[in-house]
């Protein structure tokens, strides 16, 4: 007998990739449980199998930055913050941090089948009795339109939201005269895709080509490298939010238009904000 479950609930990731570097992402879960019927005819109440789910991958590889330890130029050691990731391809990146804010998996790179397989395992592992095996399928949604990844950390946040690299698969709207604009949210989206979102009084040092952000929050101390022409800096924290808020201007501001951006987080929640044209305000 098998018990199904479709979109249980939604993981938000950033991952390294040795070819595009800093990947965010937002996966759909969807679950089936193989076992046996008990007495009272179920193989697991409903009511308890997506707090159950959810409350494992809560606590494990969602808002984490995925780590491919055997992909080429990474290296991963121990430092004072818990761990320390070193990148040097596509380019090189530091990000120090608590253990927990990093999945470090013994693979040359992150495949979506391969993180399913590894959290269905885990599951399994400590499935209730009557269950003998649960399966995960993780998928990306399905966007007609402008999207991208982004990865940030929100030090104020006092759940896992606070580690510095975890990251959003979004989608992008943007409306002028209560139209969508689509050229517009393409030329963001790919503006946008997999850069780092920072606060800008989070930035401890610069210079013509690196930039690091770093913060002590509630689970430690952190804090972030990469080239400074991948950051995007808010001149506030990167909530989303405070994202649709500062697109909003920039779009304005540029068209010279009226603009109302409806801004996602990963999936199926966001913020919308409007702005009307004003002189630039040196947004980077």
């Amino acid at each position: 007998m098998s018990l199904f479950v479709n979109q249980l609930t939604h993981i938000d990731v950033s991952l390294w990739c040795s070819e595009r570097g800093l990947v965010g992402c937002s996966w759909q879960v969807d679950a089936v449980l193989d076992g046996e019927l008990g007495e009272d005819g179920m193989l697991f109440d409903f009511g308890e199998v997506k707090p159950w789910i959810k409350r494992t991958l809560d606590s494990g590889l969602d808002h984490t930055l995925l780590v491919p330890t055997q992909a080429p130029g990474v290296t991963v050691t121990e430092c004072p913050e818990g761990v320390c990731v070193r990148t040097t391809t596509p380019y090189r990146m530091e990000v120090r941090g608590p253990k927990e804010a990093f999945s470090l998996l013994p693979w040359q790179a992150i495949e979506l089948d391969m993180v399913a397989e590894h959290l269905s395992q885990q599951l399994t592992e400590e499935r209730p009795e009557n269950v003998h095996q649960v399966t995960l399928t993780l998928s990306n949604e399905t966007i007609d339109g402008a999207a991208y990844g982004y990865s940030h950390g929100l030090k104020r946040h006092l759940g896992n939201c606070q580690r510095i690299a975890h990251g959003h698969r979004s989608r992008l709207h943007i409306f002028q005269q209560e139209l969508r604009q689509p050229k517009l949210e393409q030329q963001w989206a790919a503006w946008l895709e997999n850069r780092y979102l920072l606060e800008e009084a989070d930035i401890t040092s610069r210079d013509n080509d690196f930039l690091t952000c770093g913060y002590r929050a509630a689970q430690g101390d952190f804090s972030i490298t990469l080239p400074q022409s991948l950051c995007a800096v808010l001149p506030g924290p990167t909530t989303v939010e405070n994202i649709a808020a500062w697109l909003a201007k920039e779009v304005a501001t540029q068209s010279g238009a009226t603009t109302r951006v409806q801004a996602f987080e990963g999936i199926n929640k966001g913020a919308i904000a409007i702005c009307s044209p004003s002189p630039s305000v040196g947004y980077e």
